[in-house]
């Protein structure tokens, strides 16, 4: 794009496409990290370890 001399604002607004993109499959991939391997290593949970769990999992939607 900066080889075709396109303009700045076309160029900031595909890197923060790019960058975007790159944050929703990083919070993906914990995600489903914190879905398949961590609920697996920990087992069966009772009602309060499900609970801080579910937390977790909630607050790491922000990362």
């Amino acid at each position: 794009m900066i080889e075709d001399g396109r303009h700045c604002l076309d160029i900031a607004q595909q890197l923060h496409a790019v960058e975007k993109a790159i944050q929703q499959a990083k919070r993906a991939l914990v995600l489903d990290h914190i879905d398949h391997c961590l609920e697996d290593a920990l087992g069966s949970q009772d009602q309060t370890q499900r609970a801080r769990t579910e937390e977790f999992k909630a607050i790491a939607r922000y990362l």
